[in-house]
């Protein structure tokens, strides 16, 4: 019986040839891939978290919006965050196992980065450029899903167009920052704890498949829980288009008051949030992990 992949061991990952770790790459994409097709039936949830992240609105003021908007609208946005899951799952696996290889080929010494942590610091430098590659997706998908951008901005091109009009900073890079400190942090949690949380859910006896499956599901409860405010604040900076643009403190600092100081005021949506990227990275954990031991 197969077990749960271990990146952890030095001789592992540098005996891996090019072509093994160009696997990770496919093994990535396929399963982000396949765990991303449910995105299309859950949509309508994301979207109306996402209402009450920009609103601060209760779920049944939220639905209200998206009725109001008629159902050629409710998936204004979708066609962003498909393609935008599959190729992240292509560069955050194989990225994070690039840089393992080369960490691991470059760390003789235990004292310069001790062996346990190199599948963490690898995700910390794939989270890194995952959000130079992705923050563009992700803005274009949140300017899309904001209904006050529909009369001026009612399609792709017009957003596209829109963006490039602007400086980066403001256009296709607005809530950068933010986004790299979600992705680097959550990227880094993801590798350094799911191998560990997966080892000891298989010596409870489950399967390695369920056994990965449950490990992702975990960790991402883990990343996703105190990384939240993160994305709330990254959906309220990127959602508007023009106007006079606050910087990093300045957004903060006026998400904070329009939540009237209150944690559970700005977790409001993120229950469904967490749910399904617990889902989400569930699965994809599991395709991964089982594609790495075939292939292994």
């Amino acid at each position: 019986m197969g077990r749960c992949p271990d990146h952890t061991q030095d001789e592992q990952v540098l005996n891996r040839d090019p072509m093994a770790r160009f696997h990770s790459y496919l093994h990535g994409g396929t399963s982000s891939l396949l765990s991303t097709l449910p995105t299309i039936v859950v949509f309508p949830v994301y979207k109306t978290v996402f209402r009450q992240q920009l609103n601060n609105t209760l779920v049944r003021q939220a639905v209200g919006q998206l009725y109001k908007e008629g159902p050629l609208k409710l998936y204004r946005g979708v066609a962003p965050p498909l393609l935008m899951r599959t190729l992240n799952g292509t560069l955050l696996f194989g990225l994070q196992d690039t840089l393992l290889h080369q960490l691991s080929s470059c760390s003789s010494s235990p004292s310069v980065i001790p062996t346990s942590a190199l599948p963490a610091v690898a995700g910390l430098g794939a989270g890194v450029v995952e959000a130079v590659v992705f923050t563009p997706f992700e803005r274009v998908q949140n300017v899309l899903q904001n209904g006050q951008n529909d009369r001026r901005l009612p399609t792709l091109r017009s957003v596209l167009v829109r963006l490039s009009s602007e400086r980066l900073a403001f256009g296709f890079y607005r809530a950068f920052l933010p986004v790299a400190a979600r992705n680097a942090l959550g990227s880094c949690l993801y590798f350094g704890l799911k191998g560990p949380v997966c080892a000891a859910v298989e010596g409870q006896g489950l399967s390695p498949t369920a056994s990965s499956f449950v490990s992702g599901t975990l960790t991402s409860m883990a990343i996703s829980l105190p990384l939240y405010p993160l994305s709330v604040l990254v959906a309220n900076m990127q959602a508007g288009v023009g106007g006079e643009a606050e910087g990093l403190r300045g957004c903060w600092r006026m998400l904070w008051e329009s939540r009237r100081r209150s944690v559970v005021l700005l977790y409001r949506g993120g229950s469904l949030v967490i749910l399904r990227s617990c889902i989400t990275w569930g699965i994809t954990t599991a395709i991964y992990d089982k594609q790495e031991r075939r292939a292994g």
